[in-house]
């Protein structure tokens, strides 16, 4: 009997197992499935569809300082379906998207660049009336999404990007990176109220070490213009063929066509240990452009060090309470622990209030570098975080003459003057270095990241205490050479304008000066670049007639324009505003260039896919190498593609996410009384069948006084994106902000919670209806 027992309740252990992986996979399946990546599921039934992307090619012109980038991507479809793709994938966070074109046998459509709503909405009006097309969306500055719609049973579609970038080198040696795969992006949030932007998190992804069936290449052309030496490759195996001493091609090893799971890092390095300058130029129709780079030597003794002033500002607010500020006290411990004899250095501690350490900064001595210690293992933290005063204050410190200064901000970034902060370290870079440690678990990395950006600095974050110190020497290694202070840039007879950054950094060891701008007139007079070296004041001119503006230089143009998408993107990210959203977007359009708020749609006029159906395949994507499966999780309940086997083809059984009715779209504008202050207009409505846009127009056109009660007391203009779903008996379902340039959490609440509330008639087949709209205030 025991026996039994045992074995029946072993049963029912079993039995209440596989119950509750059921009940978790029927809840990940519902309302409250998280947006996260999962584990594509294979099949082996040959009437399944066949994932479409085989190959991608990056073939990289490097010439002098500028890398061209063209990516070649290969979708085939070898099933026999219709497919639309969908592919995620990275790219380098300096990189200026300026082109994209899809070619379908001998037909070739060039994308053009649009708004991002309008772009994606031109593509899905085209997937839906059954045309070839392809669209590029930037999902994030380094995250990009590729879908290409109506791919028929035997199609091969070629989509090319372009791209390029400036290489910034670090002690003389240049690097190019080619990212290669997205990692595994850990969300909580749930799937039905992630916006659309932030579904591609939502990717499948293969088991650690298996192989993707799309095969990987790449080949660089180098023309540096001066002899190369010491070209290596540390990710992949390569094979380098010299032109000559200035040109090398480098190619990838037959053995790498699966090695699209770890970045391509290429190094070189040129000849020559003094500061180079040089100055290249672009003349256009409308606007001329230059790049004027300053890089130091590659070796420094110490007789070339000028010498050093470091201002630390320390946070000691409440928020660092505990373990963040028994972090911030070994980081400080070490840096001040090892400064030199000869280096300076003053300690400002804030919170509400803030304590200078003295007026003027102290020499290294043992004994000044115990009192700073000591002072700072005191403190317990507590009070608000007035990060500006305390700025300002240091800035405003007696400066002594020859020595190089160094800020240094340790803080877990817990304000809300990020953007005073951003303006007030840019427009003193000539005045001292910034540099942005974030402490803590959770910190405010738009503000340490923008600070870095601005500041022309690195940022460090630590989560740990037993990192501190090999932070602290990452840091050290980094300032410990400035070869170049109080650096000046002075434009005489030579009309520059729209120059960026507004004042120059010191010139560092570890990082070469760019000035970015624009230039009118001739390419005459003189830039003069001036400062103090190791051995005393330093000056350098450079004549601009001795530097041509050449074609080959069309790069500087999408350059600045990328320069100053990212410093605004920076302020954006603290605090959306509608100006900035403006000018993101004027750039991308002006430039032709891929932003947050443009993209790239290319239409092909054929119609191919008659009937308008179609199954939606998203690419698998491998984990990183040295990437377990333990940053995936489970398996999702969406299969995605086939994984390269040896000698014998894989199908994939695919379920599609989308109604098997064609999409209805159409457009209505609801009219406002005149008279009011502002102006309630719905626009671009689109719905799947069930509903026509008579009924719509009439509910939207009775709930216009819902939106007035929302905008109660707020003066704003702007459009929201939404998106619901309308129950068969007409109740609003589910209802999500989709995007939006009014930049204000409670009106979008405030509408998501009126929405709800909408009642439609019930739907003509019985099922639900989703719909896209937007509104516009004016």
């Amino acid at each position: 009997m025991k026996r039994a027992g045992f074995w029946l309740l072993a049963f029912c252990a079993l039995l209440s197992i596989l119950f509750a992986q059921q009940s978790f996979a029927q809840q990940q399946e519902g309302e409250d499935r998280t947006l996260s990546p999962y584990f594509f599921v294979n099949s082996n039934n040959p009437d399944a569809d066949r994932l479409p992307l085989k190959s991608t090619k990056a073939s990289v012109n490097i010439s002098g300082v500028i890398a061209d980038v063209l990516v070649t991507q290969v979708y085939k479809n070898d099933g026999r379906n219709p497919l639309e793709a969908v592919y995620v994938f990275p790219a380098s966070t300096r990189a200026a998207v300026y082109g994209m074109k899809m070619t379908i046998g001998k037909r070739v459509i060039e994308a053009k660049i649009k708004k991002r709503d309008e772009a994606r909405r031109e593509y899905e009006q085209a997937r839906d009336a059954g045309k070839n097309a392809s669209l590029l969306e930037q999902q994030r500055p380094n995250v990009f999404q590729m879908n290409v719609a109506n791919i028929m049973p035997g199609d091969e579609i070629k989509v090319e990007l372009r791209y390029t970038e400036l290489l910034v080198p670090t002690d003389h040696v240049y690097e190019f990176m080619y990212p290669t795969v997205v990692g595994p992006r850990y969300s909580n949030q749930k799937a039905s109220d992630a916006s659309y932007s932030e579904r591609w998190v939502e990717n499948p992804y293969l088991h650690q070490g298996e192989l993707s069936a799309t095969t990987f290449d790449i080949a660089v052309e180098i023309n540096a213009g001066m002899p190369i030496k010491n070209l290596f490759c540390s990710s992949h195996k390569v094979k380098a063929v010299y032109e000559n001493q200035t040109m090398a091609k480098v190619s990838l090893d037959k053995a790498e066509a699966h090695g699209g799971n770890r970045d391509y890092i290429l190094h070189y390095r040129l000849d020559g240990d003094k500061i180079q300058t040089g100055l290249l130029l672009f003349q256009g129709v409308r606007e001329n452009f230059f790049v004027l780079m300053t890089q130091p030597p590659k070796r420094i003794t110490n007789a070339g060090i000028p010498g050093r002033e470091y201002i630390f500002i320390v946070d000691v607010s409440g928020s660092m309470h505990g373990f963040p500020l028994n972090i911030s006290k070994k980081l400080l411990s070490d840096l001040i622990g090892n400064l030199r004899a000869t280096d300076r250095f003053n300690v400002l501690l804030f919170s509400g209030g803030s304590s200078l350490m003295a007026e003027e900064s102290l020499p290294a001595t043992k004994e000044n570098i115990q009192r700073a210690v000591d002072t700072i293992e005191r403190q317990q933290g507590g009070g608000g975080t007035e990060l500006l005063p305390a700025l300002k204050r240091a800035l405003s410190l007696k400066k002594k003459d020859g020595f190089a200064r160094t800020v240094i901000i340790v803080t877990d970034g817990y304000v809300s003057v990020e953007e005073e902060a951003f303006d007030l370290i840019r427009n003193n870079l000539n005045n001292a270095n910034m540099f942005a440690f974030g402490i803590g678990s959770s910190v405010n990395r738009h503000l340490i990241e923008g600070m870095a950006h601005v500041g022309m600095g690195e940022p460090f974050i630590i989560t740990k205490q037993e990192t501190a110190p090999v932070q602290a020497e990452r840091f050290r290694k980094m300032i410990q050479s400035p070869v170049l202070t109080q650096v000046k840039v002075r434009f005489s007879g030579f009309n520059a304008y729209d120059v960026e950054p507004l004042s120059v950094p010191d010139v560092l060891a570890e990082r070469p000066v760019l000035v970015f701008g624009k230039w009118r007139g001739n390419t005459s007079g003189t830039v003069t670049i001036s400062g103090v070296a190791g051995a005393g004041r330093y000056s350098e001119s450079i004549k601009v007639e001795n530097y041509k503006a050449s074609n080959d230089n069309t790069a500087l143009k999408y350059l600045w324009a990328r320069h100053r998408i990212t410093l605004l993107s920076d302020y954006n990210k603290l605090r959306n505003d509608d100006k900035r959203v403006k000018e993101i977007t004027e750039l991308g359009l002006k430039y032709n260039l891929l932003t947050a708020y443009t993209s790239f749609v290319a239409v092909d006029n054929e119609v191919r896919n008659v009937n308008g159906k179609w199954t939606t395949v998203k690419q698998p994507l491998p984990l990183p190498e040295g990437v377990s499966d333990h940053a995936v999780g489970s398996p999702g309940p969406y299969p995605a593609a086939p994984v390269a086997q040896r000698g014998w083809g894989v199908g994939v059984m695919m379920k599609s996410r989308m109604s098997e009715d064609k999409l209805a779209v159409r457009e209505t504008e609801v009219p406002e009384k005149k008279g009011e202050a502002q102006k309630i207009r719905f626009t671009d409505v689109v719905s799947e069948k069930g509903l026509t846009s008579d009924e719509i127009s009439n509910v939207l056109q009775a709930q216009t006084g819902d939106i007035k009660k929302c905008l109660a007391g707020l003066k704003t203009t702007g459009t929201i994106k939404l998106r619901f779903t309308v129950n068969h008996d007409g109740t609003v379902k589910k209802a999500e902000i989709i995007s939006g340039t009014i930049a204000n959490s409670g009106f979008w609440q405030c509408v998501m919670d009126r929405m709800k509330k909408w009642a439609f008639p019930a739907t003509k087949n019985k099922k639900e209806v989703t719909v896209t709209l937007s509104i516009v205030i004016s």
